[in-house]
């Protein structure tokens, strides 16, 4: 039932907005150019790797070595603007037909994340990331990475269609209020480096090793 929704509310969404997608696509041409869309790999079911599709809000700007510049100072007005009532998010309206997303779910993260999670955190990949979820009505991208994948796995255990509705409406009103769109300090969302839990069992498996085994050093995952 909740994938059929997601079919109907989608391609309904995306017809109703339509107009309102070509003019944030003009946008975006004439403030950033192209191209108009930002496609990102982003874990979904099951850990299964998908496109993520998203307005562009930043420019490529880069240094002398070719790094891009951080993304408070590739944001464009503009840019800035759809952010602030998620005007960005739209095109994953198209990532939720195919099949990549629900409407309702855990925000879909980093691929690279998931090697980084505790077991319990990993259960947030047993349903289809969505374009909203409990964790974004409950404080979005103000809280810590603890709490936010703490309020996943809750939806996880608690999902009914009676809560997405919930989380639907409420959502709309916090678009509406604007808060929660960055975290403290930051122009978007920091990394996840792990959590203190994962960290510490990470510590105590290498603790545990023979005192005489080699130890090799390896490349930070993000």
């Amino acid at each position: 039932m909740k994938r059929f929704l997601d079919v109907v509310v989608a391609a309904f969404c995306l017809i109703l907005t339509g107009p309102l997608m070509a003019l944030v696509a003009l946008g975006v041409l004439f403030t950033m150019g192209r191209p108009i869309l930002f496609r990102q790999r982003r874990s979904g079911l099951k850990a299964r790797p998908f496109t993520l599709l998203k307005f562009r809000s930043m420019t490529n700007a880069c240094d002398e070595k070719g790094m891009l510049f951080p993304d408070a100072q590739r944001i464009t007005p503009f840019g800035r603007w759809i952010r602030r009532w998620s005007l960005d998010e739209l095109p994953q309206l198209w990532n939720v037909l195919r099949g990549d997303m629900s409407l309702v779910g855990p925000r879909p993260l980093f691929p690279e994340y998931d090697a980084l999670y505790t077991p319990e955190q990993r259960r947030r990949a047993e349903v289809r990331p969505g374009l909203t979820g409990w964790a974004q009505i409950n404080g979005r991208n103000a809280l810590t990475w603890e709490e936010k994948l703490a309020l996943d796995v809750w939806y996880v255990e608690h999902r009914s269609l009676f809560l997405d509705l919930w989380i639907v409406l409420r959502s709309i009103g916090l678009v509406l209020s604007g808060r929660g769109i960055s975290a403290e300090g930051h122009c978007t969302v920091s990394r996840f480096t792990g959590s203190r839990a994962s960290q510490a069992n990470s510590s105590s498996g290498h603790d545990r090793q023979d005192a005489g085994a080699p130890r090799h050093a390896g490349k930070n995952p993000v």
